[in-house]
């Protein structure tokens, strides 16, 4: 690797890592902001489903701007868009401002899937699976910051000052990006296809408004139901206009890839996987004895942190291992591990330590699954279409991560148990969750895991070599 990739390496690094602290960190401050801006609970939680939404939808739309006007500008764009959000969020007047600048910063996670295209376009074959390991492993190391680091930030100094400090590291990866990252040259000529954009945009929003709001509203109730079958019209017309348009937002005929295509359907699996698996360890471990463990939101977040070091350290020789032996093989083992882990949480959850080894577990199997299909959307795809295919399989993502946490939520209110406790001379009783419910949660998670391990027996494998005079041969299976 020369020095320009490096340095465009570890500045792509940083920023991811930045992103995935500053949405981690909000977090354990939404009860101070609800609290703050005396506002409900259903409100506040657009703190972090604003980022979410706009996050998911414009993934694949700025992936699409990346092929055709260079992926460095519009990387450098979507980093402005975050960098002036955090600012405004840390000044935030009210939860409606502080509402609009989190969707603002939501054009910032472009960021993430541009970041994987820029380094398929400039490295060598055989380093692109590590460095993806690398990048993808800053969700591990950025996760543990914001639920530690962000947590005691938001505990001494106030939810503000988290996003300030983050503005500061903005501006200065900003000015370091402007000057290191480099145009990749790699461009596709043609037309934006306004109507595609429209409908796509309208069609996700509405089904990601319709999966965050679905614990307050219900699954069938008119308001939900309002969202629910207009999305599903955008995204059918989507679907039908796009295999008639010359220049469309997303050639659907991409999917006809085998490997494509089983990584977008893995990635969905896994995106409602890791929501799961942290929903229903947050609230497990926060959640009083004998219901839970009783922890703190610090405390809380201490059980995480270590499997989340654990994903930046495994990552590089992941990315490795998929060079030797293939995506396949390391798809197939994620996937049992991934059981592995989420039977642990069933059987063995008495202690802080044993969510913790648990969780190491768990994140290791997930770890698996995400390199392999970040690498295969970006080997299997033509470097003209593989920013709108990383956005596509990021949006993808984004949407099983919705529905985690809608699974987890609907579980929880269905198998409760009382917990009577002395209050002022009398008793009070209140209704929580139940061991049972946490053993279904990590039961449907083992079943996700399952139907993974099924699909990863449909990759069509692949080998990357470097031969002593520095050619790569690429093996098939």
């Amino acid at each position: 690797m020369d020095r320009k990739a490096r340095e465009t390496l570890i500045i792509l690094i940083s920023v991811s890592l930045l992103i995935n602290y500053v949405e981690t960190m909000v977090v354990p401050a939404v009860p101070k902001i609800q609290q703050d801006f005396a506002t409900t609970e259903t409100l506040v939680a657009w703190v972090t489903s604003a980022f979410t939404i706009v996050g998911a939808v414009v993934s694949p739309v700025f992936g699409k701007l990346g092929d055709l006007y260079g992926k460095r500008r519009v990387y450098l764009l979507s980093m402005v868009f975050y960098t002036f959000a955090v600012v405004m969020a840390g000044f935030s007047p009210n939860i409606y401002f502080l509402i609009a600048a989190r969707a603002i910063q939501g054009l910032g996670f472009a960021m993430f899937p541009l970041s994987l295209a820029i380094i398929t376009d400039i490295l060598p074959p055989e380093m692109i699976a590590t460095a993806q390991g690398i990048i993808s492993g800053t969700m591990g190391i950025g996760t543990a910051l914001g639920l530690v680091v962000g947590a005691f930030i938001d505990q001494d100094l106030g939810w503000q000052y988290a996003f300030h400090i983050a503005f500061v590291i903005s501006l200065i990866l900003l000015f370091a990006a402007v000057k290191l990252v480099p145009e990749t040259g790699v461009r596709k000529k043609a037309m934006i296809d306004y109507v595609g954009f429209g409908t796509l945009t309208a069609g996700v929003t509405l089904i990601l408004i319709y999966l965050t709001q679905e614990s307050s509203w219900g699954w069938f109730s008119p308001q939900s139901l309002s969202l629910l079958i207009p999305g599903m019209v955008f995204l059918g017309f989507f679907g039908w206009y796009e295999q008639r348009v010359k220049n469309p937002v997303i050639e659907l005929r991409l999917l006809k890839i085998r490997n494509v295509m089983v990584a977008n359907i893995a990635g969905l699996i896994s995106g409602i996987m890791i929501l799961a698996l942290f929903y229903g360890i947050i609230y497990y471990t926060q959640l009083p004895h004998p219901f839970g463990l009783g922890l703190d939101i610090i405390s809380a977040g201490l059980t995480l942190a270590p499997s989340t070091l654990v994903m930046f350290v495994v990552g590089p020789i992941l990315g490795r291992m998929i060079n030797r032996v293939g995506p396949k093989p390391i798809i197939a083992v994620g996937s049992l591990v991934m059981m592995l882990g989420f039977y642990l949480l069933i059987v063995n959850r008495a202690t802080p330590l044993d969510v913790t080894m648990d969780t190491v577990v768990g994140m290791l199997g997930l770890l698996c699954l995400m390199i392999p299909i970040v690498n295969m959307i970006s080997v299997s795809l033509p470097p003209e279409d593989r920013g709108v295919g990383i956005g596509m399989n990021t949006l993808i993502r984004n949407i099983g991560s919705a529905v985690g946490p809608v699974i987890t939520t609907s579980i929880m209110p269905s198998y409760q148990g009382a917990f009577v406790l002395p209050f002022d001379g009398t008793y009070m009783v209140e209704i929580l969750p139940s061991s049972t419910a946490f053993d279904l949660i990590f039961t449907v998670g083992i079943g996700m895991a399952i139907l993974n391990l099924l699909i990863s027996l449909t990759v069509k494998n692949y080998r990357f070599q470097a031969k002593p005079t520095k050619e790569v041969v690429v093996e098939a299976k």
